[in-house]
Parts: C-alpha cells; sequence; structure tokens
C-alpha cells in the first residue's frame, strides 16, 4: 500500500482569536500489492504545539469501507481542528486482505499541520 497525505490550512473556517485553526487533508492510497483488500479502521494521533493530544479510531474512512484491486486507488479528504496553528498527525489503517482474510495494518506517515501565516 501506499499512502499519500496533502494538508491544507483552512482560514475562512478557522478562528485564531479563540483558538480554533482548522485543517483539511486529502489522501491517497493505492493497493500496490497482488490482491484486493477492503479497509476495515483508521487509527490517527494528533498532537498540536501547546501539547493537546488526541487518538481517534473507527471504522473506515469518511463512513466508507473502501475495496482496492492490484494497482486501484482510493482518495478522500477529511479535517481537523487544532487549538494551535502548529501541529501533526500520524497513524495506520487496517485493511482486510479479501484472497485469505488476513490484516494488514499500514502506517499513515506522520504529516505536518501548519497554518499558512507561520510559514513566513
Amino acid at each position: 500500500m501506499s499512502i499519500t497525505v496533502v494538508p491544507r490550512y483552512e482560514p475562512a473556517h478557522s478562528n485564531p482569536g479563540v483558538g480554533k485553526y482548522i485543517f483539511s487533508y486529502q489522501i491517497t492510497m493505492e493497493n500496490l500489492g497482488q490482491v484486493p483488500v477492503r479497509l476495515m479502521s483508521r487509527h490517527w494521533e494528533i498532537t498540536d504545539s501547546v501539547n493537546t493530544k488526541r487518538e481517534i479510531t473507527g471504522e473506515g474512512v469518511v463512513g466508507l469501507q473502501p475495496r482496492l484491486d492490484p494497482g486501484e486507488e482510493f482518495t478522500y479528504s477529511s479535517w481537523c481542528p487544532l487549538h494551535s496553528p502548529i501541529g501533526k498527525m500520524s497513524g495506520h489503517y487496517v485493511f482486510l486482505n479479501e484472497y485469505n482474510n488476513e490484516t494488514l495494518q499500514v502506517i499513515i506517515p506522520e504529516f505536518l499541520l501548519v497554518a499558512d501565516f507561520k510559514l513566513n
């Protein structure tokens, strides 16, 4: 499996005056294996720069448990609120190998969430 993440700060939905920073992210997963797999669950670890840490676990993504044939991609978008303009996310997905019913844990590489105004 290949996991690609593109994060983005959402200033129109954020309110820095009250410590509300909204980030969106687009994830593309590609089945690089030889057998079909189904995304069963996700686990996220989210940390912001004021050291607020959260863990989120749930079934599938955005209400779906997509099936990917070999070579197939699935892309979805979601969002994350933080209490500071800088943070990070990482975690893993659990996929079911539909050939032998074994599960496979795939790491979601850590990515930074940084508000645009912090990059100057």
